[in-house]
């Protein structure tokens, strides 16, 4: 940006050095003339226009270089209009919030909080995540699917050790709920005697859930991601709804997304108020509507490139089943194409092997080869308590993972896992890692995304060893 056009470079983190002749710290900023700040808010509230610019907003960046989208006044404020619609909620209730503002989804949904007077906790380590919940004890919480999946693997990895009776417990609690839940997805009332077992197991099993969680949570609104079917199910039998959405940072975050009283499960629900879709060429998802951006900042090809018209070109392959629900397929531009030409969706297979318990974070690959391989990270906490159950003596992670009875274990998990799939979809070949991709890395976006690219170049030489 030109300095002939910038003002002020205001920095809300007074740990950071001003470097350039314009930036201030925002306390100093607001403390040095109150009156004139208030003042000039004053001036451009008076002078604004719903056609605005409000905000830009980086995309991600996991695959490809990260754009500026802008969105205006009128994006932001038709967002709140039409989650008014569909949820119900007031100045009583309260929100946690933890992933970063510079993600469309959480400021987003921090816009909505302040448009309702709801009061938003802000955490700004995602590490304390458990011990915040418990002591904020939020009605409502936006996140990606990361944080449901630590939470679902942590229960079972702690099942592990639980005594015969508390596993079978948990066992026929889940059974039951399972059952209970086919009925709440089509908001229809349980039979009598399976109400009586639901609540029981309720009361034993799945209140201890919510209490970890704050107790008080009505809605768990969720994206940026797949979540599976599973996952989304047990929360949802434990009194959690997870409220599955489909959105971009082009559309203002929501264009789909469950409805309260009832869902579809493997779907991203029901498109919102004021918002169209259409299925178009290679089955891509085409957007219209009061959340569309503006455009890409100072990127006018890159943006003619997304329209069609009125309509935004999402990149995501989807379609649209016989109740109005969003079907995501995978990202057009993951998919992999092998050397015998099949076409296989990445995220597809990710969402199946991330199913179960012993597996924490998975990258599939295969572009150009003959067959589809996986970097699987284990829940290293359920394969410790495994091992330990198994008596398999081990020194550090290494050595654990090159175990020969590990590795056959994680050849039956992955075997099991992909029963549902088609053969030439199936990972032939995967390797364990010796930890998690991290942001730290580099190898991870601040909402948990994988950097695909970061991820197979660093990883390179692993992977071809699994083509050898």
């Amino acid at each position: 940006m030109d300095d002939c056009c910038l003002e002020k470079v205001v920095v809300f983190d007074d740990t950071v050095t001003l470097s350039h002749p314009k930036s201030v710290y925002f306390k100093d900023w607001v403390a040095s003339d109150h009156q004139s700040v208030l003042e000039l808010y004053q001036q451009r509230k008076a002078q604004l226009q719903e056609q605005d610019l409000a905000t830009i907003i980086y995309t991600s960046g996991t695959t490809g270089e990260p754009k500026g989208v802008m969105l205006d006044h009128h994006n932001l404020t038709q967002g709140c209009v039409n989650h008014d619609i569909k949820y119900d909620l007031s100045d009583n209730d309260s929100s946690l919030c933890f992933l970063p503002l510079s993600h469309v989804f959480e400021r987003s949904w921090t816009y909505y909080m302040l448009h309702k007077g709801i009061c938003n906790t802000y955490n700004a380590d995602p590490k304390q995540i458990a011990e915040v919940i418990k002591e904020v004890k939020p009605t409502v919480m936006c996140s990606v699917p990361r944080l449901y999946e630590k939470i679902y693997h942590s229960i079972y990895a702690k099942l592990q050790n639980a005594s015969f009776a508390k596993k079978k417990l948990f066992n026929w609690s889940v059974s039951v709920g399972k059952k209970a839940e086919k009925y709440m997805n089509n908001n229809q009332p349980l039979p009598s005697v399976l109400n009586m077992q639901y609540q029981l197991a309720d009361k034993l099993v799945f209140s201890k859930i919510r209490e970890q969680l704050g107790g008080r949570l009505k809605f768990m609104p969720c994206g940026g991601a797949f979540l599976s079917a599973e996952i989304t199910s047990f929360f949802k039998m434990a009194g959690l709804p997870v409220i599955i959405g489909y959105g971009l940072t082009e559309t203002t975050a929501t264009v789909t997304s469950f409805d309260l009283e009832q869902c579809t499960l493997g779907t991203v629900g029901v498109v919102l108020p004021n918002t169209e879709i259409k299925i178009g060429d290679n089955d891509e998802i085409l957007v219209r509507g009061t959340g569309v951006m503006k455009g890409y900042y100072n990127k006018p090809e890159e943006t003619a490139k997304v329209f069609d018209g009125e309509w935004f070109k999402t990149g995501d392959a989807g379609k649209i089943d016989e109740q109005g629900n969003l079907i995501i397929t995978d990202r057009i531009k993951d998919l992999i194409k092998t050397s015998g030409g099949k076409y296989v969706a990445p995220q597809h297979l990710e969402t199946v092997l991330i199913n179960s318990g012993f597996i924490s974070q998975v990258i599939v690959v295969g572009e150009g080869k003959p067959y589809t391989t996986a970097l699987l990270v284990p829940d290293f906490e359920t394969l410790k308590a495994w091992a330990t159950h198994k008596e398999i003596k081990f020194n550090d992670i290494d050595e654990l993972i090159t175990n020969k009875r590990v590795i056959k274990k994680y050849n039956e998990i992955v075997d099991e896992l992909q029963q549902c799939l088609a053969q030439f979809e199936k990972v032939k070949k995967f390797t364990l890692m010796p930890r998690e991709f991290s942001m730290e890395a580099g190898e991870m976006t601040p909402t948990f995304k994988p950097k695909r690219k970061v991820i197979t170049e660093k990883f390179n030489e692993i992977i071809e060893k699994m083509y050898a």
